[in-house]
């Protein structure tokens, strides 16, 4: 399942949910040097969506802070991933990209 999500670094509080334009926000308190935030963001991500961190694959976005991943569903199903991804987007609270 391929996906867009813009990353945060450097935040004060860690976390993934909506942001704009359709993306998944994933804030991380890596700094942006040397691919750690992006690196920390799949981890997050793989956590999130309940799959191993090997199953999330960066497409496109090594340096920049908008990425698309592609994600390897587990041994739950696509429908299962799906239904996490659509609760993260859906979720509101401080995450939310300002």
């Amino acid at each position: 399942m391929r996906l867009g999500i813009r990353v945060r670094p450097e935040a004060s509080r860690v976390g993934v949910g909506p942001g704009r334009d359709g993306l998944l926000l994933v804030a991380v308190a890596e700094r942006a040097v040397d691919g750690k935030a992006t690196e920390a963001a799949l981890k997050a991500l793989a956590q999130a969506v309940g799959v191993r961190r090997r199953d999330v694959i960066l497409v496109t976005g090594a340096t920049c802070r908008t990425k698309i991943v592609d994600i390897v569903p587990g041994p739950a199903g696509e429908g299962a991933l799906a239904g996490r991804i659509a609760g993260l987007l859906a979720t509101e609270g401080d995450e939310r990209e300002k």
